[in-house]
């Protein structure tokens, strides 16, 4: 595959506005006026697993998040505020956590090399394997094995979203969002659901909030 320069990259810009003015000669006027998406994605930061593609959206329908490995971690700070927005501004309707197979993040955590300062963030996927050790010992293939981690990791990402007073919250005064858990195949390009969860969905009692009325 013939790399692109950024300079082409800029070309690729005007051609794709020039696209879109031509199908469309009003959308980039309609699109400066609001932001009003009904979703928020959090998903990996694998340059393969473009939101706005594997969904079929265009600019300003889904509010996105991406970090290594699609993480929902109570002490970052971006993603914390990023949600905080989504679901107290924007008024989100769904929440999507959004793994992929062949992930590296996951992969990178299943060994014991040493990344540095990336070790911290790779940390928080460790502590998914030792909750699942015994399921995942058992798996010998080790592309099976970072395929299971890998959907292990949506799923625990999605009660980390559960746990939260910013969701706890909203599921309490307007019961909405609901939380998904995706899962995308990079060999043929198609989404496939994990798990979801309604609004006000049971938690363990120690994660929960006793909010005002």
């Amino acid at each position: 595959m013939k790399q692109q320069t950024w300079e082409q990259l800029l070309e690729n810009n005007k051609n794709w506005a020039s696209a879109k003015k031509e199908i469309d000669p009003h959308f980039f006027n309609r699109l400066k006026e609001q932001q009003n998406p009904r979703y928020l994605w959090i998903g990996c930061s694998d340059s393969r697993v473009p939101a706005n593609e594997v969904t079929g959206t265009d600019p300003g329908e889904i509010f996105v998040h991406r970090n290594i490995a699609n993480l929902v971690v109570h002490t970052d700070l971006n993603l914390i505020s990023v949600l905080q927005y989504a679901v107290e501004v924007l008024k989100i309707e769904h929440i999507i956590v959004c793994g992929h197979y062949g992930c590296g993040g996951i992969n990178a955590a299943m060994t014991h090399q040493s990344y540095g300062l990336l070790n911290k963030w790779l940390r928080n996927i460790k502590d998914v394997y030792k909750h699942h050790r015994n399921e995942l010992d058992m798996i010998t293939d080790p592309d099976e094995k970072s395929n299971k981690l890998v959907e292990f990791n949506v799923v625990e990402q999605v009660l980390n979203l559960a746990q939260t007073s910013i969701v706890q919250r909203a599921w309490k005064e307007r019961q909405g969002p609901w939380l998904h858990g995706w899962i995308y195949r990079i060999e043929d390009g198609i989404l496939h659901t994990l798990c979801e969860m309604p609004p006000n969905h049971p938690i363990d009692p120690i994660y929960r909030f006793d909010l005002p009325e």
